[in-house]
């Protein structure tokens, strides 16, 4: 076996010129000086890993990376003992200092927000919420009195349960299970009664149906509504309709009509999407791109060209075209830079994980902002249900 010399220390300091050609010591601080510049180098060396290290994790624990094969850090990590120095247990001062909702943009139908510092599961929970338990006013029953037209008795129904009403659910009880006939409690009731006929100012050669006929369309705002019991005192400024005039319900020819009655009651999208009080309630994360090093020239232009409007903008510095993120909330992160090989790694595409845009469309039956708190108080709700259980059980 061959042993290796350990090299003595006064060789390095020698090297360093602390030590005389004839091999008398130099000054104490010269050498001195020497070690403490290894050392120096030496901490720095293993702060870079460490900081290195600490990064990959941060980046870990805070984004969904999208790779050209597939897509990195997708599941939630950052639960308690998972990594060490990282105090994850839950906090709620910690959670209520970083939990926020910015409103961003808002109209009578559609609502955009955003949502941070929470959870997927959460967040998933919360769009639920909105697509499925939050109630409105549908029709439930249609009474069928007289129907020639060439829609079917089945289908007309059909039909006019999905129409929205417009109705405030917050009104009204849920109706009992047993109970056949409606109250001004628990039901509303409409009527579309409509007969085609034929329109003698009609011009004889004509084709058109628009002259031809009166009321050979059906429309939602042909529908009218018949108050139960007291609730015309009940409601005496109410503008109960369907949300929309303009729905073809049926096309009818002369001597053809449609007379039915309609009941609307309250209920959940869980039970039937006829009640389900938003057209769309969808959620993303926010994308977060970040450019690895300048990119100059007909590169900028190609890597523009990469992304959605909006999100990569040129700049002129100094006479050449350098590209920078403009916005990229804008993105929808199609991954065509992952197509160009001379960009491809140029560009950090990433989702930012705890930060969730939420898009809300409404059907109308109630506005935008009306339906999320209503969606966070059934949210409130479940979690003291779930709390009343295990009290419950703990006392048992």
């Amino acid at each position: 076996m061959v042993k290796t010399k350990p090299v003595p220390y006064a060789s390095a300091v020698e090297k360093a010129g602390a030590v005389s050609r004839d091999g008398e010591a130099g000054t104490c601080s010269s050498a001195c000086a020497v070690a403490s510049t290894l050392v120096a180098a030496s901490r720095a060396r293993g702060c870079e890993r460490g900081m290195a290290a600490r990064g990959g994790v941060e980046e870990m624990r805070s984004r969904v990376v999208l790779g050209e094969f597939g897509v990195r850090n997708v599941h939630t990590t950052d639960f308690p003992g998972n990594y060490p120095g990282y105090d994850d247990a839950w906090d709620q001062a910690e959670f209520e200092k970083n939990f926020r909702v910015d409103v961003i943009r808002m109209d009578e139908s559609t609502l955009e927000f955003d949502m941070v510092g929470i959870d997927a599961a959460i967040a998933n929970a919360f769009r639920r919420i909105l697509l499925a338990e939050v109630p409105t006013m549908a029709v439930e029953k249609v009474f069928v009195y007289n129907n020639t037209s060439i829609v079917q008795d089945e289908i007309l129904a059909h039909r006019l349960g999905l129409v929205p009403i417009r109705a405030d659910p917050r009104l009204f009880e849920y109706k009992n299970q047993g109970d056949e006939e409606g109250t001004e409690i628990d039901t509303l009731q409409f009527q579309l009664k409509i007969k085609c006929s034929r329109n003698p100012c009609a011009v004889k050669e004509s084709s058109d149906p628009n002259e031809l006929y009166i009321n050979h369309r059906v429309y939602s705002k042909h529908i009218t509504w018949v108050p139960l019991g007291n609730q015309a005192d009940l409601f005496p400024d109410a503008d109960l309709r369907p949300v929309h005039d303009d729905i073809l319900i049926a096309q009818l020819r002369p001597g053809q009509e449609i007379d039915v009655l309609m009941h609307c009651v309250k209920g959940i999208g869980k039970d039937h999407a006829k009640f389900s009080p938003v057209a769309t309630a969808s959620y993303r994360l926010l994308p977060d791109i970040t450019l690895l090093q300048p990119i100059e020239g007909e590169a900028a232009e190609t890597l523009k060209k990469c992304f959605s409007p909006g999100v990569i903008e040129i700049q002129n510095i100094k006479g050449k075209k350098v590209a920078r993120v403009a916005n990229a909330r804008m993105d929808t992160f199609s991954r065509e830079i992952f197509r160009h090989d001379d960009l491809k790694n140029l560009v950090r595409l990433a989702r930012v994980r705890d930060h969730y845009i939420f898009s809300v469309e409404s059907t109308g039956v109630l506005p935008p902002d009306v339906l999320v708190s209503e969606a966070i108080k059934v949210l409130i709700g479940k979690c003291r249900r779930f709390l009343d259980e295990l009290d419950s059980n703990h006392m048992d």
